[in-house]
């Protein structure tokens, strides 16, 4: 039961459970729409003024219940992505719903309470929403283009008679919201009174921040993916000599990496596909395999101070110091952590230039503190070297 237990944590995907969440809430927010927009699409299919009623009925202010909640279903697709530009138009449109089920009859207090509780979560997980993709992107612009254009269709048939001449059908809805919307404003259409002025004007606002902000949300993840490959590649790899090359995203790796960033020393971290890490974002990182020596040569090895193999697995922190050999030059220094003592003597065997035994040092500085006996450099450089029998005559 207890395996099972932690196979079930183990496979808990929180940013999953949110999209589903945030999915329903979209589907709670814009059914009362739906249900009343139903009862009258039989009829409105069938003359302008069967439209005119539907939308008295419904209310020019329900459509954006409609797109609000339906936006939110569709950004639910990009929190399965983990994007986050999902998350961060999810937050907004959480906010402008929860805000408008407050301000609804007493029937909608649980849809804002709902909101407040998916705003907590998402806040709360917000590590967890990372990606920036054109997928991502994608989605965005087509679930802001779908917003409006909706807006601007059911407006402008709402508003028809206002119009010179009448909007009285959706073929003419459609085209004077697509005109309206990209500004082209060829005047075949022109609104007639303040209310369709102000509509019109609210459409055309509405679009240029709509195709502009699309345009970034596309076009910004492949640049950005692009400039992050140039700083982190090319620049990066001009710059690497006389520095720390560290193999590894175990907390020693990052605690190593920490101090002598604190020291000013220049730093490459290589890190092995899908390990996750907690490096900060600014580390020159390098994603592949350490005991590569390819992966090593792209990390300037040939001009590196140390090369620090310090993965929790002293198989490949061995094949790491075999393949440095064969790539770094005279000068460059090989260091090894052993995790498990009975390993000890098999790193040797690769010739690190220096091993640090964690276990090692660790027991022998309690035995001699516990002991009362004294802790000098001599002892802590054989510690630090392995040297075990040195330490054992002492």
């Amino acid at each position: 039961m207890k395996k099972l237990f932690h196979r079930f944590i183990s496979l808990f995907k929180p940013h999953w459970c949110l999209a589903v969440l945030v999915a329903a809430y979209g589907y709670l927010f814009m059914r009362p729409v739906m249900l009343r927009a139903f009862d009258y699409v039989p009829n409105a299919i069938s003359s302008f003024s069967s439209w005119k009623e539907t939308l008295s009925v419904t209310g020019l202010l329900e459509i954006p219940q409609f797109v609000l909640g339906f936006g939110l279903i569709l950004m639910a697709f990009g929190l399965l992505l983990r994007a986050r530009v999902a998350w961060a138009f999810s937050l907004l449109l959480l906010f402008v719903t929860g805000l408008l089920s407050f301000l609804s009859p007493q029937e909608m207090l649980n849809l804002f309470l709902y909101a407040v509780i998916l705003l907590i979560l998402l806040i709360a997980y917000w590590r967890r929403f990372d990606h920036a993709s054109l997928a991502a992107g994608g989605l965005f612009a087509l679930v802001s283009f779908a917003s409006l254009l909706l807006y601007a269709v059911f407006g402008s048939l709402y508003l028809g008679g206002e119009f010179v001449p009448p909007i009285l059908d959706m073929p003419t809805a459609f085209y004077f919201s697509v005109v309206s919307m990209s500004t082209v404003g060829f005047g075949d259409i022109v609104p007639h009174t303040a209310t369709a002025r102000l509509f019109t004007v609210s459409v055309i606002v509405m679009g240029i921040t709509v195709f502009a902000t699309s345009i970034s949300a596309i076009i910004g993840p492949v640049i950005g993916g692009n400039l992050k490959r140039l700083v982190k590649g090319r620049i990066s790899h001009v710059m690497r000599k006389n520095h720390f090359i560290i193999a590894g995203a175990t907390p020693l790796a990052l605690s190593v990496y920490l101090g002598l960033k604190q020291r000013g020393d220049a730093l490459t971290v290589i890190v092995p596909p899908n390990v996750s890490h907690e490096y900060p974002p600014d580390t020159d990182i390098i994603i592949g395999d350490p005991s590569n020596a390819q992966v090593l040569i792209e990390a300037g090895a040939a001009k590196a101070k140390f090369i620090l193999a310090l993965r929790d697995d002293d198989a490949e922190n061995a094949f790491i110091v075999l393949a440095a050999k064969e790539v770094a030059n005279a000068n460059t220094k090989t260091i090894s952590v052993v995790n498990a003592s009975k390993h000890l003597q098999k790193i040797k065997r690769v010739q690190p230039d220096m091993v640090f035994s964690l276990q090692l040092l660790g027991s022998e500085l309690l035995v001699r503190t516990l002991s009362g006996e004294p802790i000098d450099d001599k002892l802590i450089t054989e510690l630090f070297f392995g040297n075990t029998s040195s330490v054992k005559d002492a």
